[in-house]
């Protein structure tokens, strides 16, 4: 497509109003084209004709995902979980009316899983290698009024194991078909940039594309209005624009907001934008635009700052599954995820290691979170999958994005930045996760041997000066591909597209990179499990602001960002567990790093987060017999550590500790409470075992030694610190509770229930040292998407009514499927259970 001149248009009129702007008709149409597509596995090319015979296929709706019904299964890898990839048809049909006849047609995929190619009618238009890429095709060409169109999608996922981790199998994401005139706006057409952002007032500037598909010119007025959460409307206009035939433009709208509401983590409003197109005093084309105002700025010695004051990015990595779900997440999956995370004081997400969903970056605009949106994992070289850092497989089966980097990654990394650069959230666009790895040069020149988490590399400055290192570097051979040449040419594609956003990239060999050139093309440095060289880097390579962008979910390693205002913040790895990266480590299918388990329920090192970043007073017990437990009682009573100091080089998996209070008489036990209190009082039957000070135990583990008594242990904030926790000691469960996220239930989709499940003795306490196997029942008009305990042993079908529960509880998610009033119960030997009940909504 050739581009005309840039036309920068001021501003016509302004108009400020107390009225809400209703939609228009508008010609230009949005439509989901997620409902009852046909499915199969397999690979026919005839399944993409419309004689073809798919009585034997199986009709689902979209997001799908076809691997994570599959049972897991020794014979695959656990890099991916145990399950399967394979290879996949989708089918749908639709009709076009006579009064579309001259309309265009655009299929739009938010992500297909992977190597999609797209058929219409028979013919092959077009598709994406990539899985995590959105991508559109104008099939207007394609189709016919006469009959049915049928849409046909095949996705090869035969190269099961090509990420690190589980990535799905299937049209994963939302599908859209749109409808326009040929004169339009296209898909991703519009971008909001608010500049020189105060409490009193913001700069606004609204560029749009317009596509003139005529083989005519064409006069038309451009219209926008800017509408707030309050009714005030904004109206730009601008006149008398012209567009050649077959050709593009762009223009460039602006306006001043006074007293604009800024989004902020924990204010997120969100202002709506609609675009239209008018020819001879009609709208034939529509376009919608969310956008937030705001103001951030990264600074070498003063980290963060939103809207004008400072702020430690309090990050979390995420993959992009949910467990039982897979990767055809729910947005309320999505939700009651984020917001446990929230609660815990996590303001930021790192999209880790490739673009999220529209639907997540909508679900972080709307609740407040910062974004690190991140692109790739594999540049020019490929990685092992299964064994992480350099190739070491070379089967074709883990081929991945490395053999198509040279090709596609322009185009990957432009789609994915036009597609959200609207979204206030994101904050910062990452070209690369630990790619050093996979340039032999970088390994070779650091002074290490290898990456050792227990030891050397973790908690070691180099061992060798910056200009041994420098000389190791530049006396190697360069090698086919140089890694800093690849990231400046990342770095300027990002900025010829968006440079309202730093670039930045998650360095695993950085003191190396340093000297590369590589942190040349970076505007902000991200150091992975490196905050041992925070002094180091800011010292020697000063001049660009640094923080973490992988750190283990430690008290150490927050400590190291809050001592140092220069470090901007961090993305602990992980915030919750995901599905993969369990190579040869059956019968364990997750990756256990998380602060929420695959199920959504807290951890240990959740409470201990949430006891660092959040403002809410809070209070965690937990506990463990003394002979597994990693601190002992000595001579004067005292708890310290087995150890000493050992809480400082602790990395991904928490330690071994209960949530219960059930021991033999009088065995010695070690309890530990995780608290923002300054000072807590244990108590056990009423009995003070005494206060204990955060002052006095840096770890911020607060340790009593005590044999064990049955009934009830108690921690309680002293002084305005009013928090407290309980456990009581449990007997046999039977009773098991249920909760539910809603009690009503629509027909859409989406319209999912979490039905939270937990054992109960029968004075009500929970039960969490015992397990038992339980059976849904459902009614009727319900759908079970699936059920999980959170266990990554648990190597049993998520899709099931059945399973054993794990520290005593469960969780179902379930569907409606039929209206009408629902209900959910369990059923477990000697086991009583309340019911759930479920209203149409």
């Amino acid at each position: 497509m050739q581009w005309l001149r840039i036309m920068i248009v001021v501003l016509a009129t302004f108009t400020h109003s107390s009225c809400v702007y209703a939609q228009l008709n508008a010609s230009d149409s949005h439509h989901s084209f997620n409902q009852r597509w046909m499915f199969i596995e397999g690979d026919d090319v005839r399944y993409s004709n419309n004689g073809y015979d798919d009585s034997h296929w199986q009709t689902v709706d979209l997001p799908h995902d076809w691997s994570i019904k599959a049972g897991f299964d020794q014979a695959y890898d656990g890099a991916t979980a145990y399950l399967p990839g394979g290879v996949g048809w989708y089918r749908k049909t639709f009709d076009v009316q006579q009064s579309q006849r001259d309309k265009l047609f655009y299929l739009y995929f938010d992500g297909v899983y992977a190597n999609s190619e797209v058929w219409v009618n028979g013919k092959k238009l077009g598709g994406r290698i990539n899985g995590y890429s959105p991508f559109y095709i104008d099939i207007t060409n394609a189709l016919t009024v006469e009959k049915p169109n049928l849409i046909a999608v095949k996705v090869d996922h035969s190269r099961y194991i090509d990420s690190r981790w589980y990535t799905g199998s299937g049209i994963y994401r939302n599908v859209e078909l749109r409808v326009t005139d040929p004169l339009n706006i296209p898909i991703w057409g519009t971008f909001v940039t608010t500049d020189k952002v105060s409490k009193d007032k913001a700069d606004v500037s609204i560029e749009v594309e317009i596509d003139n598909r005529y083989s005519h010119i064409k006069q038309l007025e451009l219209l926008t209005r800017i509408t707030d959460a309050k009714g005030n409307q904004y109206r730009l206009v601008n006149k008398n624009i012209s567009i050649d035939a077959n050709s593009s433009d762009r223009f460039l709208q602006s306006t001043t907001i006074e007293n604009p509401i800024l989004w902020d983590i924990d204010s997120p409003h969100l202002y709506q934008a609609e675009t239209e197109l008018i020819v001879d005093g009609k709208t034939i084309a529509s376009y919608h635009t969310r956008f937030g105002i705001r103001s951030f700025h990264f600074d070498s010695e003063h980290g963060f700052s939103l809207n004008g004051r400072s702020l430690k990015i309090k990050g979390v990595n995420l993959h992009h599954d949910a467990g039982l779900v897979g990767t055809a997440v729910p947005k309320k999956v999505w939700y009651r995820r984020l917001q446990r995370l929230k609660d815990a004081g996590v303001n930021a997400i790192r999209t880790a290691h490739n673009p999220a969903s529209s639907e997540f970056l909508d679900l972080c605009d709307e609740m407040g979170f910062l974004v690190q949106a991140e692109i790739f994992d594999e540049w020019d070289n490929p990685k092992d999958k299964r064994l992480n850092q350099w190739e070491r497989h070379s089967d074709d089966i883990s081929r991945g994005y490395a053999e198509v980097f040279q090709l596609e990654a322009q185009a990957d990394l432009k789609d994915a930045i036009l597609r959200d650069r609207n979204h206030p959230s994101i904050i910062m666009w990452s070209i690369g996760n630990e790619i050093e790895w996979t340039y032999p040069r970088y390994k070779a020149a650091t002074g290490y041997f290898d990456m050792n988490a227990k030891g050397n590399y973790f908690y070691n400055p180099p061992f060798i000066s910056p200009e041994a290192i420098n000389k190791r570097f530049h006396d190697s051979e360069e090698g086919k591909y140089v890694l800093a040449k690849t990231a400046n040419k990342l770095s300027r594609w990002v900025k010829e597209v968006d440079t309202t956003r730093p670039v930045t990239a998650n360095l695993i060999l950085p003191s190396v990179s340093h000297i590369s050139g590589y942190t040349d093309a970076l505007d902000v440095i991200g150091y992975s499990y490196r905050r041992v060289i925070y002094d180091y880097g800011h010292r020697l390579f000063p001049g660009k602001p640094i923080m973490g962008s992988e750190n283990v979910v430690q008290w150490h390693e927050w400590k190291a960002i809050e001592e140092r205002d220069f470090i901007a913040g961090t993305f602990l790895w992980t915030g919750i567990d995901y599905l993969g990266e369990a190579h040869n480590a059956w019968p364990r299918k997750s990756t256990e790093s998380g602060m929420l388990d695959t199920a959504g329920f807290t951890k240990p090192s959740y409470h201990m987060i949430k006891s660092l970043w959040s403002d809410k007073p809070h209070v965690y017990i937990s506990s463990q017999v003394e002979e597994k437990s990693l601190y002992r009682s000595n001579a004067d009573g005292d708890v310290v550590e087995r150890e000493p100091g050992a809480w400082q080089q602790r990395v991904w998996i928490w330690q071994d500790v209960n949530r219960h209070w059930n021991y033999p008489n009088q065995a010695p036990v070690i309890v530990e409470v995780l608290s923002n209190c300054d000072s807590v009082e244990l108590f056990v039957n009423k009995v003070s075992l005494g206060i204990q000070k955060q002052s006095d135990n840096p770890d911020r583990i607060l340790k009593w030694f005590t044999p064990f008594e049955a009934g009830t242990i108690e921690a309680k904030g002293v002084g305005a610190c009013q928090a407290s926790d309980s456990i009581t000691t449990s007997n046999n469960a039977n009773q098991i509770q249920l909760s539910a996220d809603t009690h009503g239930l629509s027909l859409v989709k989406d319209e999912i229930a979490h039905i939270e499940v937990q054992l109960l003795d029968s004075q009500s306490n929970p039960v969490r040292h015992q397990e038992h196997r339980i059976e849904f029942v459902v009614s009727s008009n319900l759908e079970i998407i699936g059920v999980d305990n959170g266990n990554s042993a648990t190597m049993e079908t998520y899709h099931s009514n059945q399973l054993t529960t794990h520290l005593g509880r469960a969780l179902l998610i379930v569907r409606a499927k039929e209206g009408g009033i629902s209900s959910v119960a369990v059923k477990a030997q000697g086991i009583q259970s309340n019911e759930i009940t479920f209203n149409r909504q």
